[in-house]
C-alpha cells in the first residue's frame, strides 16, 4: 500500500511540475519579445543614455506604454520637457506603476506594476509641475499608443493674448467652443494669485484655456480667431495693458498645434505682419484658473472688451 502511495505522490508532483512549467510557458508567451538592449534595462535595471531616447524630445498625443507587456503606464498630458535627457512624467494611470527603494536606500525606483519591468526612478520637490513629481523613464521601457480620434469627446487649447477677459469673451461666442477659462501659465510659482503675477514678478501671462469639441471646430480656426482678436504684432502688451503678464503666446499640446501655430504666423509675415507671439509646449507650464470673479467678466458686467476687437487677418 505504502509502495503504491508513494508512486501516486511521484506521479502527482510530476503533473504539477509540469503543469507549473507550462503555467510560465504560457505567462511567457504574453510578454513581447525584447531585443538585448531592451533586456538590460528593463530586466537587469540598466539605464540609456541621456537624450538618446525616441521619447525625449516626443509631444504627441496618446498613452505610453510599458515595451515588454503593453501595460498602459502615462498620459500625454503628464508628460513635460525637464531637461534632464530622459522622458518626465508628473503622474502614472492609476495603479500602473509599483514604487521600490533601491537597495542603497537612496533612490525610489519604478517599475511596471503588470510585469515588473523596470523603468527608471522617481522624484519629488524638484517644483517642475504643480503634481511636484517627476517620473524620469527609460524611452526604451516604452512604446507610444496614438490616441484614437473616435475617443475624443473635448480638447484644450491655450492662448495668451492681452488681458484674458478679452480673450475669454471672444472665443467663448465661436460655434464648437465649450467654454472658456481665464488663467495663469508660463511663470515660475506655483499656484500663483492674480496679486502675484500683478506685483512679484512671477512670470506668468494671462491665459485662456480653450475647451472646444474637434468634430465641429478644428484647431486651426482657434488659432486664426486668436490672431485676428488680439493684435500678435505688440511685443510690450496688448493695447494700453504693458507688461510681461500681457504678452501673447500660444501655448501648444501637440507637434501639430505648434506646426499649425507657425504656419499661420508664416502667412501673417507674408503679408507684412511681425509677429511677436510666442510659442511654448504647454506641458512644461501647468494651468491655473482664475479666481472667480474673472470668469466670464464681461457676460457678468456687461461690459464689452476695450482692446480686443475682431480684425480680419487670413
Amino acid at each position: 500500500m505504502t509502495k503504491y502511495f508513494i508512486i501516486i505522490v511521484v506521479i502527482l508532483a510530476g503533473v504539477v511540475i509540469l503543469y507549473s512549467k507550462g503555467d510560465k510557458n504560457m505567462e511567457k508567451k504574453n510578454f513581447n519579445d525584447l531585443s538585448e538592449m531592451e533586456k538590460w534595462v528593463i530586466e537587469k535595471k540598466g539605464t540609456e543614455k541621456p537624450y538618446s531616447g525616441k521619447f525625449n524630445d516626443f509631444n504627441q498625443s496618446g498613452f505610453y506604454t510599458c515595451k515588454k507587456c503593453d501595460a498602459k503606464l502615462y498620459k500625454s498630458d503628464s508628460k513635460f520637457n525637464s531637461g534632464c535627457g530622459w522622458p518626465s512624467f508628473d503622474d502614472e494611470i492609476k495603479g500602473a506603476v509599483k514604487r521600490i527603494t533601491d537597495k542603497d536606500g537612496r533612490r525610489l525606483e519604478i517599475v511596471c506594476a503588470n510585469c515588473g519591468g523596470h523603468l527608471g526612478h522617481i522624484f519629488s520637490g524638484e517644483g517642475f509641475t504643480a503634481k511636484n513629481s517627476r517620473h524620469c523613464v527609460n524611452s526604451i521601457s516604452l512604446n507610444f499608443s496614438p490616441l484614437a480620434e473616435v475617443n475624443i469627446t473635448t480638447q484644450k487649447a491655450y492662448f495668451a493674448g492681452g488681458c484674458f477677459w478679452g480673450i475669454e469673451y471672444h472665443f467663448e461666442k465661436l460655434d464648437g467652443v465649450q467654454s472658456a477659462n481665464s488663467g495663469y501659465m508660463g511663470g515660475r510659482t506655483l499656484n500663483p494669485t492674480y496679486e502675484d503675477i500683478c506685483y512679484k514678478d512671477t512670470g506668468h501671462l494671462e491665459v485662456v484655456e480653450v475647451v472646444y469639441d474637434p468634430a465641429r471646430v478644428g484647431y486651426e480656426t482657434l488659432a486664426k480667431l486668436f490672431f485676428e482678436i488680439h493684435n500678435p504684432t505688440q511685443a510690450n502688451g496688448q493695447g494700453p495693458d504693458i507688461g510681461s503678464q500681457y504678452l501673447s503666446a500660444v501655448f501648444y499640446n501637440t507637434d501639430e498645434e505648434k506646426n499649425t501655430t507657425l504656419n499661420l504666423i508664416a502667412t501673417l509675415e507674408k503679408v507684412g505682419y511681425k509677429i511677436a507671439t510666442k510659442l511654448m509646449y504647454k506641458n512644461n507650464f501647468p494651468f491655473y484658473k482664475a479666481e472667480d470673479y474673472h470668469q466670464n467678466y464681461y457676460q457678468k458686467t456687461g461690459k464689452q472688451p476695450y482692446c480686443h476687437k475682431y480684425t480680419k487677418r487670413f
